[in-house]
């Protein structure tokens, strides 16, 4: 079959250094995919039977620093993913689930599909003409399953996943990014190899995740790794929300625990990964604080704190970085904020220095998923007033570095030296000001400080 498709100049130039040199050369991964699907990408990789050593003589400025036969070179369109050129290769043994005990040089391009753990993804393109017509080389029928959008192991799905566990969740993460359907046998495979994910680093794991949370089908991609038995060993505390009832006399709730949490994830209106996965695991406190009163009301007193301490356990164990941890932990543990025409503008303050200004956006787009997912309307007059005065209280001073007076004001106003009590004095004048009893301007503030003896 022939495919004609734009390629970059960089990766022309790539092709043509191979073929001068007389070294077979493919374009090989989700470029090919793209190709046929006619989308646009930057994601170009190649595989050829020349050994590493000679592609660092064929191709400028390359990398080689790893035991897998690719070199990595510079990608101008994208610099922060490089092209890879790896060598045909052939693996054998997995014993750590992850990476090939032996890898031998392959001599044949179907000897390195062949190791591909998808038909879509063992398919390869050869340039056949200078106008940028392509080959396509398909021994497994990727080109069939992706026209149906299905995505198929190649050759044995148990072999394919106990090689490499985490196929199990790339498998349904490429199926949520490209919107397929995983094949029986394959999927069947993926649910009775479950378990042996917990052999997978959880940086990993934690990287596959976001990607498909990232991806434009979040809220059916967990719904794949839930039935699919993943869900239950990623995050367990997730598998036991489901099945906690919640519909009871006087509340808006619809579905339990676990499928609220996954319609909250549909309808959250962000596409930040960190922000969907604190949308989908928001409510992960409910099963430890339920309760049926006599009355038949459901309660889940304080579940914000106690998913919280879950939160922090999670994002531990999947090694969030400290900034993802805490922005990641101040959504859940402040998604249940109060709207009321009735708060003070002290309050709103307070919630706004509870979640940071700069989560502010996050939260709301929290609060819409939880809404959504919960049977409710996206807003309410309450919320959207409520949003008014979150940005009308932003108007005024927040802070005291907002004061039009700073310490060394007060010292040279003063004469004192720089010690507690300039703060004291700066915190002093910060709460009149915000109680609207002195103005924040430099003159009244000045004149507020003269008086302190």
């Amino acid at each position: 079959m022939k495919i004609k498709i734009d390629v970059p100049n960089d990766v022309s130039s790539i092709i043509d250094s191979f073929e001068r040199s007389e070294y077979a050369i493919f374009i090989v991964g989700g470029a090919v995919r793209d190709a046929i699907l006619g989308r646009i990408t930057n994601d170009w990789d190649f595989t050829t039977d020349a050994t590493p050593e000679e592609i660092l003589k064929i191709v400028k400025g390359g990398v080689y620093n790893n035991n897998y036969g690719t070199v990595f070179t510079e990608n101008i369109n994208d610099p922060k993913r490089p092209h890879e050129i790896t060598t045909f290769r052939k693996e054998e043994g997995y014993r750590d689930l992850r990476h090939p005990d032996k890898i031998t040089w392959g001599k044949t391009i179907e000897e390195d599909l062949a190791r591909r753990e998808a038909t879509i993804s063992a398919m390869a393109l050869k340039r056949i003409s200078r106008d940028n017509e392509f080959e396509l080389i398909d021994p497994f029928g990727g080109y069939k399953d992706l026209k149906n959008k299905i995505f198929r192991a190649v050759g044995e799905a148990n072999k394919r996943f106990q090689e490499d566990a985490l196929r199990m969740m790339r498998a349904v993460r490429i199926a949520a990014q490209l919107n397929l359907t995983i094949e029986k046998e394959t999927f069947e495979a993926i649910q009775d190899n479950a378990p042996l994910i917990n052999k997978i680093s959880k940086e990993r794991i934690k990287e596959e995740l976001f990607k498909l949370l990232a991806s434009d089908y979040p809220y059916e991609g967990i719904l794949l790794l839930k039935n699919a038995n993943i869900v239950a060993e990623i995050l367990p505390e997730l598998e036991k929300c489901f099945g906690v009832e919640q519909k009871s006399p006087g509340r808006h709730h619809i579905y339990d625990v676990g499928t609220h949490s996954l319609m909250s994830l549909k309808y959250c209106k962000s596409k930040d990964p960190l922000v969907r996965f604190a949308t989908l695991i928001h409510d992960i406190g409910k099963p430890q604080t339920y309760k049926k009163l006599d009355s038949g009301i459901i309660t889940f007193y304080n579940h914000e704190l106690v998913g919280t301490k879950i939160a922090e356990r999670i994002a531990d164990r999947l090694h969030f970085s400290k900034k993802e941890r805490t922005r990641f932990v101040i959504l859940v543990r402040w998604h249940q904020f109060t709207v009321d025409e009735r708060q003070t503008d002290s309050a709103v303050r307070r919630f706004i220095r509870n979640v940071g200004r700069e989560n502010i956006k996050d939260i709301m787009d929290l609060r819409v998923g939880d809404r959504l997912g919960g049977g409710a309307r996206e807003t309410s007059w309450r919320l959207e007033e409520f949003k008014k005065r979150l940005i009308d209280v932003q108007k005024e001073p927040f802070s005291l570095k907002d004061l039009n007076i700073n310490g060394q004001d007060v010292m040279n106003l003063l004469k004192i030296k720089s010690g507690p009590k300039v703060g004291e004095i700066l915190k002093s004048l910060f709460e009149k000001v915000e109680k609207k009893e002195i103005q924040n301007t430099k003159e009244e503030l000045e004149r507020e400080v003269k008086k302190v003896t």
